[in-house]
């Protein structure tokens, strides 16, 4: 019987060895080493990857059963991340190794190949079997317990990232033969490189906490990062980037340490209260803000009956303002139509159902400027949503455009080219009129005389 050095003396080897000894005569092929060794471990290792294929679909199988009778949810999202199929991975290399043995002989050159690839790979699976589990357990954390939405995903790619290192240094200390403990001692001398090509993970994970710890950031919140063009929906939050969806669905991703190094407004305060501010300042010029008697402020509380209560109160105080110091108080005078109507604006507000009475009103006079007089209207809506924050802010400011005049208040408004135009025709058309008239007569007269 003929023997290989590649192949084992044992009684298995020799078994399976006298079996190819006798397929070889039957088909009439010449005896030769080479041949032998190659069927032989073709066959060795077709039958491992054919047991340990059959115990991972074995396996896999069973244990979704199982989990789909125990616990159907549960299962079915093992099945749906892969996580099962990333486990099973680890299944047919430890197969191998263990047919390893019937193959070759330990001191064959052929054997410490595969054996140390066959290392190589079982460590790398069960890493990504290891990870895939990490992130499953990460995802159902981050679904049912992290009802605040905080960034913890650094965390998990921090995890994830040490991992990948350790497996990378125990692969390399298979192939060079050494021990893994040897070479992490050895990595002291690269860890300012280390350090520079981790700069940003190591950032990330440090400003990641910190969000966290101090609950300045969480996904789903509304924030804006002046230094950039960011103002949008934060939609996820990683060791080396926060990504943040525009208003017009672009993205943009940030280093979450220039967040921590810089400043960000975060709206999430305002979400959370409710109502949402209005502040914004309407000019009328400075010459329609006049004093007024008695005769007109009773004309105006007959066309706004709103304003009765107040001009009562005032003049029961003997004209003179009584100021409230309260959140949702009407506040004005009676000496000029402007400080009637900031009194008309401040009950028009508090009786308003969409505009917030636990909140602060104001209708204020600002500084005079060159554009006239600034009356701001400081309120917040009942409301935070969007459209209609929006609808409610146009609402007021219609309202506003269009009650000024009925006090003799006339909104400022700058001329432009166009308005000076339109005023020079309106000035030269009589005379305009008057040309085209005598010329037309002229053409009449010289057509009467033909």
């Amino acid at each position: 019987m003929i023997t290989a050095d590649l192949i084992p003396s044992h009684e298995v080897a020799q078994w399976l060895l006298s079996h190819i000894h006798r397929i070889l005569d039957h088909i009439g092929l010449k005896k030769d080493v080479l041949t032998e060794e190659i069927i032989y471990t073709a066959i060795i290792v077709g039958g491992a990857l054919l047991i340990g294929w059959i115990v991972s679909n074995l396996v896999r199988i069973g244990v979704k059963k199982f989990l789909c009778v125990r616990n159907p949810q549960l299962g079915h999202e093992l099945v749906g991340r892969h996580v099962l199929v990333h486990c099973c991975r680890v299944i047919p290399p430890l197969v191998i190794l263990a047919f390893l043995p019937f193959a070759f002989t330990g001191k064959s050159l052929i054997n410490i190949i595969v054996l140390r690839g066959l290392l190589i790979y079982t460590t790398i699976v069960l890493c990504m079997a290891i990870c895939s589990v990490t992130s499953f357990i990460w995802l159902r954390f981050d679904e049912k317990r992290n009802t605040k939405n905080l960034p913890i995903k650094g965390i998990l790619d921090t995890i994830v990232s040490v991992l990948w290192i350790v497996t990378v240094i125990i692969c390399v200390a298979i192939i060079v033969d050494k021990s893994p403990v040897k070479l992490l001692t050895g990595l002291g001398a690269f860890a300012a490189v280390l350090m520079l090509v981790f700069k940003d993970s190591i950032l990330g994970l440090v400003a990641g906490l910190q969000l966290s710890q101090n609950d300045e950031l969480r996904v789903g919140d509304w924030i804006v990062v002046p230094s950039t063009i960011a103002n949008g929906i934060v939609i996820d939050v990683s060791l080396t980037s926060v990504k943040i969806q525009n208003w017009d669905n672009t993205i943009v991703t940030v280093p979450p340490y220039s967040l921590i190094s810089g400043s960000f407004q975060n709206w999430r305060g305002m979400q959370d209260s409710g109502c949402r501010q209005i502040a914004r300042a309407v000019r009328f010029e400075v010459y329609s803000v006049k004093s007024v008697d008695d005769k007109w402020i009773d004309s105006m509380v007959e066309k706004l009956p709103s304003l009765k209560q107040f001009v009562e109160k005032i003049r029961a105080n003997g004209g003179k303002p009584d100021y409230d110091p309260g959140l949702a108080t009407t506040n004005g005078t009676l000496d000029t139509n402007l400080g009637l109507f900031r009194a008309y604006m401040c009950q028009w507000l508090i009786d308003n159902p969409y505009i917030s009475n636990d909140s602060q009103i104001l209708v204020r006079v600002m500084v005079p400027d060159e554009y006239g007089v600034p009356l701001q209207i400081w309120c917040f809506t009942a409301t935070t949503k969007w459209t209609e924050y929006e609808a409610i802010q146009s609402a007021l400011f219609e309202h506003v455009i269009v009650t000024a005049p009925l006090f003799g208040l006339n909104i400022y408004n700058e001329s432009s080219g166009s308005d000076s135009l339109t005023v020079n025709l309106a000035d030269r058309t009589p005379a305009l009129h008057d040309t085209i008239t005598h010329q037309s007569g002229q053409e009449s007269a010289q057509q009467g005389q033909r």
